[in-house]
């Protein structure tokens, strides 16, 4: 599975910016889907995870609210929006796929994911 994500750029502070992430090799829908940051400085983590179907969502404590995975199967391409954004949000951000397919719960630790994006690079000023 080859992923590419898109959607970076720099933005100001209360902006908005959508994400998304393309498959090719393979397709996405048996597989839960998540999406990273990495800040200068900063381990890798995760922010926000969605399951093969698209029924189960889940997203880490610190963007909840803001935040919203999505995906297309139809496309094999799977899409986050972040809100409000803030000068804490500046990192680069990753899609990855799980390295197991059809499993039924999102994990959220970076092991699991087996297949990443290139990660694109977001810079939020203030």
């Amino acid at each position: 599975v080859q992923l590419q994500a898109s959607g970076g750029g720099l933005v100001q502070a209360g902006g908005s910016l959508r994400f998304s992430c393309a498959a090719s090799g393979s397709t996405l829908d048996v597989y839960a889907m998540g999406w990273f940051r990495q800040a200068p400085g900063k381990e890798r983590e995760f922010i926000a995870g969605i399951s093969w179907s698209g029924r189960r969502l889940h997203y880490a404590d610190s963007v909840k609210g803001r935040i919203t995975i999505s995906r297309d199967n139809a496309k094999n391409t799977v899409y986050l929006q972040i809100d409000n954004l803030k000068p804490e949000d500046t990192a680069v951000y990753y899609c990855a796929a799980d390295s197991q397919p059809f499993r039924t719960v999102v994990v959220a630790t970076t092991d699991e994911y087996g297949y990443w994006g290139p990660g694109t690079q977001v810079t939020v000023s203030s």
